[in-house]
């Protein structure tokens, strides 16, 4: 963040957010000053990200007439420690732990994940095998007190077996250094001493919480990705100064805001959620540009489906996330992962069931439509069977093969059901639909909220499709298509703060609260979190802080996260909120808190918005007609270009909207409005 006394809007400077995915690479820019925006979209590079990255800025660049030295800030939010914690491929790491811990990742928490068969699910290989955890005599207490001394001579031994194995990541994780970390940091020291080519990580740095199996698996994965992410971040920096940008680098974090590339190559474990979290947080500016603040957002993209819940304008978080196998206990945003996409392949099981996904045709081949070699019946052939997509997609560049289309559903689908094919291809897009009603369900109804007094707001590539259909049959009364819908992410970047969260815990007796040492947890971290400020250079003025306490009733097993405001009033407001997620409270049980939390967040100037010019005749922007198949039969549908609709224009159903990063499908008996920044606001007639 700029600590000078010019601000970006005097230098009328612009903003770069790119969101780097499996098969695009999304980059928009924005003018502080004007807010027009411009955005590109190029191909990702899996091989080096860092190139794509480069390509993209340099293409939106070229579109905006822009230079390097205009860029103000560049925000990234990147899939790199997501995918090497996902595919395993993230550094061979070993594990320093306390004496009779040695097999605390394989006991874990000995329950079997909610989608899997009791009888045929096998726990997941751990990323660090017992061979490589170390038992570490020495032990602190709850309270911080020293009951037994750090065993420093089997500290040596340990880190000189470590660097004779060639392993060259370390986490550090004893019992209870959240209370007191002076064993951990002595151990990390002397791992430098004997060991000085090894990362190492320890836990009291990481997530200085109790829970011995989510600390340290959370501090293991974060020095398991640190060496890859460490060197993306370098490559990085390299790219930027070869295209004359000396503007900071900002990564998104999996709780939703930006961070410095410093603190990245510190905690890279922070990123692991860096794309979807974007994607919310556009998601909100997007509700808070039309004046709804509560909202359940869904990006659809190729592949997975991206679900999170927006309550008064914030994204909603968790500290009980996952990536993949292994749970990550920071902070990140509530989001619902589901493989269900516009790739999702669908295929007739061998008990002649229909079914779609989760496996993808993914970029290459694709879907038989995109005429690359697949012939497997996806989603994205559904749609174009029944007639909900335009010829050609990207602007009209990109022409679908219909036939392709009609060919796969027909012959994978249709025939061996004995259906017909817009019968057919209905059916797959039904099971789609319910997939993702089902994941909507987990983030709203299971969190105690009911969808039908939420806006439903799809984006994506594939989103706007499905934006109609979910919301009937979750009986939402309002869809909020962005302007831009497929690179809605990368906006998210350029409207995000900094952000970092500073937690203990902090263990109170049930029924008793300790006010003075509650306060003096708050205030040592609320010093972490001034220091993390001035490091990233925030002004005074632009900076938040904020007081957060996981509570939980005595004896209970999870704890629900409140803001403080004082002992009493954190407790009733724990109450309301049980309530809620769980239709009741027991307010004669004694109540006992957890965790402390401090959130510190730096917020940029938020940009001008480009307004609309008044919508002239709709007519004007009608660029085709084509035939949709609905239920009741076919029907005569207008496409338009959405690039000429101007505020205030009025679209029925049906219709389908055409732009470069997405498709907007409105169904019979809705009706679309864009208001004044452009966004389209669907509604039933």
């Amino acid at each position: 963040m700029a600590a000078d006394d010019e601000t970006a809007d005097d230098r009328q400077g612009a903003v770069v957010g790119i969101d780097t995915g499996g098969t695009f690479t999304d980059v928009t820019m924005i003018d502080i000053a004007t807010g027009r925006i411009v955005n590109a979209k190029r191909p990702s590079t899996p091989s080096d990200p860092s190139s794509g990255f480069a390509d993209g800025i340099a293409a939106v660049l070229q579109l905006a007439g822009r230079t390097g030295t205009d860029i103000e800030r560049v925000l990234h939010g990147t899939t790199v420690a997501t995918n090497l914690i996902l595919e395993g491929k993230g550094a061979p790491a070993a594990l320093l732990t306390t004496a009779g811990f040695r097999y605390v990742l394989e006991i874990g928490r000995q329950d079997v994940p909610r989608r899997a068969s009791l009888f045929s699910w096998v726990k997941p290989k751990r990323p660090v095998p017992a061979s490589r955890i170390y038992e570490i005599a020495g032990r602190i207490d709850p309270l911080g007190s020293e009951l037994i001394p750090l065993d420093e001579a089997a500290v040596r031994t340990a880190a000189r077996a470590i660097r004779a194995a060639g392993i060259r990541a370390v986490a550090v994780v004893f019992l209870h250094s959240y209370a007191e970390p002076s064993h951990e940091r002595r151990a990390a020291a002397i791992v430098a001493e004997e060991h000085p080519e090894a990362l190492v990580s320890i836990s009291s740095d990481v997530l200085a919480v109790f829970r011995e199996y989510e600390r340290s698996m959370t501090t293991i994965l974060n020095v398991h990705v640190m060496p890859v992410v460490s060197a993306y971040v370098a490559r990085l920096a390299s790219r930027l100064a070869d295209l004359a940008i000396a503007a900071p680098l900002l990564l998104m974090k999996s709780s939703g805001g930006v961070t410095g590339a410093e603190a990245v190559r510190r905690a890279p474990v922070e990123t692991a959620l860096s794309g979807p979290a974007a994607g919310a947080v556009g998601a909100a500016y997007t509700g808070q540009s039309a004046g709804i603040g509560d909202l359940i957002a869904i990006d659809i993209g190729g592949t997975s489906a991206d679900v999170s819940l927006i309550r008064n304008g914030e994204p909603g978080l968790t500290t009980s996330g996952r990536i993949g196998d292994w749970p990550i206990g920071l902070p990140m945003i509530d989001i619902v992962t589901i493989g269900a996409g516009g790739g999702s392949i669908a295929r007739v099981n061998d008990n002649g069931g229909l079914e779609v996904g989760p496996e993808s045709a993914g970029a290459v081949p694709g879907p038989a439509c995109y005429g690359r070699g697949g012939t497997e019946p996806t989603v994205t052939d559904a749609h174009l069977v029944l007639g909900h997509l335009p010829p050609a997609l990207l602007g009209g560049s990109f022409a679908l093969d219909a036939a392709a289309a009609r060919r796969a559903i027909a012959e994978r689908i249709a025939r061996p059901l004995g259906l017909g094919i817009e019968e057919a291809a209905r059916g797959v897009l039904a099971i789609v639909d319910n997939h993702m009603v089902g994941a909507i369900r987990v983030v709203s109804v299971e969190r105690g909220h009911d969808p039908r007094g939420l806006t439903l707001l799809p984006f994506g590539g594939a989103g706007p499709l499905h934006g109609g259909a979910l919301a009937r049959l979750l009986g939402m009364p309002r869809i909020l298509v962005p302007p831009a819908p497929g690179v809605l992410s990368a906006l998210g970047l350029l409207v995000s703060s900094l952000k970092a969260a500073f937690s203990r815990t902090s263990l109170q007796r049930a029924g008793e609260i300790d006010g003075p040492q509650v306060e003096r947890v708050f205030a040592d971290l609320e010093r972490q979190a001034r220091e993390w400020l001035d490091a990233e250079a925030v002004p005074e003025a632009t900076s938040r802080l904020s007081r957060w306490a996981s509570v939980r009733y005595q004896n209970q097993g999870f704890e629900l996260d409140v803001p403080w405001t004082g002992p009493e009033a954190t407790v009733a407001a724990f109450h309301r909120l049980h309530e809620q997620r769980y239709t009741f409270a027991q307010e004669d049980t004694p109540v006992e808190i957890v965790t402390l939390r401090v959130d510190a967040r730096g917020v940029f100037p938020a940009p001008a918005l480009e307004m609309l010019a008044p919508s002239g005749p709709i007519e004007a922007a009608i660029c085709g007609r084509h035939t949709i198949h609905l239920e009741t039969g076919p029907a005569a549908c207008p496409i338009y270009d959405r690039g000429r609709l101007g505020f205030g224009a009025t679209i029925e159903g049906p219709a389908i909207l055409m732009q470069l990063d997405a498709t907007t499908l409105v169904l019979p008996g809705q009706i679309g409005t864009l208001d004044g920044v452009g966004n389209l606001l669907i509604t039933e007639t």
